[in-house]
């Protein structure tokens, strides 16, 4: 699985270097570049460290580095926020007590299912679909237009917990639902990334990983990639099986009292078709016949479901 601190910490600065092209921070690119990206010295002319500390950092050696060096290597590799957030994450693991953690320390792993409370808010939601999920991408509750939207990915599942990870590189209808499915695969592995980086020892994902990477060739490509996201908010294109074409906008808003758990709501613009193939989603739902128990991920899991981030 590639979670060893000192493997990852070279693994991902040598891929994000490799992505920096010279054009992008102000040098040119010569004739007798071998290998894509940024030289070693450039990358350490940069950060405003010496040649020989950059390489010491790009075979692992990142505990004790400070706050000023990690800055120097997120600006000169061109990191965005989670990237960054990652990398110290990475040197804190190492040994360096003093790096922080913008998103603050994750509880143990344990179980968590919705209180009653929360479903309820889930419930009185219903305009918007509703999931919330971890950073495994275990889908733990939803409302019943969420349910409605990812119907085919909680009738599908072979796990007493829905995970978007197994659905989207394991079930040939991800495909069609997700039309954007590269990206969308690309992202799914980049918060399982994410999340390795902030709960490495979970065995919970250490065995989803494992399994994804076994049956899914496309999966094992992009694990190797070592990018990383966060779940903030953005649009996401579906093609469901009643409705049609939707594209929502969704946000990510993190569960307080509860690191690594996300509510991901997902709306429309209002007067939109997309509005509209909701509100059609929404009243096929509510027949009997296709009503989804909204209750449903939280009690097949029977406490297996660990908190953690969607």
């Amino acid at each position: 699985m590639g979670m060893e601190t000192h493997d990852e910490v070279r693994e991902f600065l040598m891929s994000r270097r490799a992505r920096v092209e010279p054009e992008q921070v102000g040098l040119p690119r010569g004739t007798d570049r071998r290998v894509p990206g940024l030289r070693r010295g450039e990358a350490a002319a940069l950060a405003g460290v010496s040649v020989e500390y950059y390489a010491r950092l790009e075979r692992g050696a990142i505990a004790g580095a400070s706050g000023a060096v990690l800055d120097g290597l997120a600006r000169a590799l061109l990191m965005d926020d989670a990237e960054r957030e990652h990398l110290y994450r990475l040197a804190s693991r190492s040994g360096r007590a003093s790096a922080p953690s913008p998103r603050g320390r994750r509880k143990g792993e344990r179980a968590w299912q919705p209180s009653p409370s929360m479903q309820w808010v889930l419930d009185s939601m219903h305009d918007a679909a509703a999931l919330v999920g971890n950073g495994r991408t275990d889908l733990l509750a939803y409302n019943a237009l969420g349910g409605a939207l990812m119907h085919e990915m909680i009738a599908s599942s072979t796990t007493p917990t829905p995970n978007f990870a197994r659905f989207l590189f394991l079930e040939p209808v991800a495909r069609r639902f997700y039309p954007d499915w590269d990206a969308m695969a690309a992202v799914n592995v980049a918060q399982l990334r994410t999340e390795a980086g902030r709960d490495p020892h979970s065995k919970p994902l250490h065995d989803l990983v494992g399994e994804l990477s076994t049956r899914s060739d496309r999966f094992r490509e992009l694990w190797g990639r070592h990018d990383v996201w966060h779940h903030e908010s953005g649009t996401k294109r579906y093609h469901h099986h009643v409705v049609g074409d939707l594209t929502l906008h969704f946000n990510g808003l993190d569960v307080v009292g509860e690191p690594g758990v996300q509510l991901t709501v997902l709306t429309a613009q209002p007067g939109s078709a997309d509005a509209e193939a909701l509100r059609l989603l929404s009243s096929w739902a509510a027949t009997p016949e296709h009503a989804v128990d909204a209750e449903a991920p939280a009690e097949r899991s029977s406490g297996s479901a660990a908190g953690s981030r969607t």
